[in-house]
C-alpha cells in the first residue's frame, strides 16, 4: 500500500527556502551534495521505495531554474529519480520535452487514487512545498515526514509545513546523523475525532 512521504531539507528554525526562494543556505553546508557518501546510500534507498513524485509550482520552478532541464530535457528523469511526476499548479508553466508530468490543480483529495495508481504500490514522495504537503495532510494523505535538518537558521522564508500538527499526531521513529545534518523521521497519525 502506498504511503505519502514528505522528504525535504529544512533549516534548524524550520524553513525550506529563504525569502527570495533560495536554497543557497543548504548548498553552503559541508556535505550537502547527495553524491556525498553520507547521503547517497540513504537517498538512493528512499528513491528506490518511491513510485511517484508530487510537487507544487514553486518547487517545480526551482527545479527548472537550478537544473537547466528545459535546455536539456533528457535530464528530467534524473531530476525526479526516474519517477512519474504530478505537478499541482494553476500557472501556465513550461514542461521539458517528453517529461512524464501530469498537471493537476485544486484539492489533492480528488487525485489521491490516480496518484496512488501511478505509484504502483510504492510510496509517493511529496517533494514540496510545505503548503501543498499541508493540503495532502488535510486530505488525510500524509503518512510520514522525513526532515533533514541543516545547521542553519533563516529567521523567515518558506516554512517546512504551514499547518499545526501537535505531538498527538507525530511520532518520532528514527534519528540519524548524516554529516552536518540530523535526519528525523516521524510517522503522522490522523487526528482523533
Amino acid at each position: 500500500m502506498s504511503r505519502f512521504v514528505y522528504l525535504t531539507a529544512t533549516t534548524l528554525d524550520g524553513y525550506l527556502a529563504d525569502t527570495d526562494h533560495s536554497l543557497s543556505w543548504l548548498f553552503a553546508v559541508e556535505g550537502s551534495d547527495t553524491a556525498d557518501p553520507e547521503h547517497a546510500d540513504a537517498f538512493s534507498s528512499f528513491t528506490d521505495s518511491v513510485g511517484a513524485v508530487v510537487m507544487g509550482s514553486s518547487t517545480y520552478r526551482w527545479l527548472l531554474d537550478e537544473t537547466g532541464v528545459l535546455d536539456h530535457p533528457e535530464t528530467w528523469p534524473d531530476t525526479v529519480a526516474g519517477k512519474p511526476a504530478f505537478l499541482f499548479t494553476s500557472r501556465d508553466l513550461p514542461l521539458p520535452a517528453g517529461a512524464d508530468i501530469t498537471i493537476l490543480s485544486g484539492d489533492p483529495a480528488g487525485y489521491l487514487e490516480a496518484i496512488t495508481d501511478r505509484a504502483q504500490g510504492r510510496d509517493v514522495w511529496l517533494m514540496g512545498g510545505g503548503d501543498l504537503v499541508g493540503q495532502f495532510d488535510d486530505a488525510g494523505a500524509l503518512h510520514e515526514i522525513q526532515a533533514t535538518v541543516a545547521p542553519a537558521t533563516l529567521g523567515a522564508g518558506a516554512p517546512l509545513l504551514p499547518r499545526r500538527l501537535g505531538p498527538d499526531r507525530l511520532r518520532l521513529v528514527d534519528v540519524e546523523r548524516r554529516g552536518q545534518f540530523a535526519h528525523l523521521t516521524y510517522t503522522v497519525t490522523r487526528p482523533e475525532t
